[in-house]
């Protein structure tokens, strides 16, 4: 066994940098959706009713199931949640 450190959890995870990019971008996305929700007080059906999405969309988003998810569709939601998404590119180090 090795000492090997990671940037992220899902640099540790994955088994490519550009997997490990993605699901570091779905879980920011999924994150504050869910701050959102929880900050609004919306039950899962007010947010699914909100969102464009059925309740049990939401219970996936909430209890954390990024792999059912695609970048696109958190967009979208956060989009609905009057939440504005930016983007920042840089070079890898």
């Amino acid at each position: 066994m090795t000492n090997q450190s990671f940037a992220s959890v899902w640099d540790a995870l994955e088994d490519t940098p550009a997997e490990a990019e993605n699901m570091k971008l779905r879980s920011a996305l999924m994150m504050a959706l869910e701050k959102r929700i929880r900050d609004c007080g919306w039950t899962q059906a007010e947010a699914a009713r909100r969102l464009g999405v059925t309740q049990p969309r939401v219970s996936d988003l909430m209890r954390g199931k990024i792999n059912v998810f695609a970048i696109d569709t958190l967009v979208n939601m956060l989009t609905s949640a009057n939440l504005h998404v930016e983007m920042r590119v840089m070079e890898t180090a």
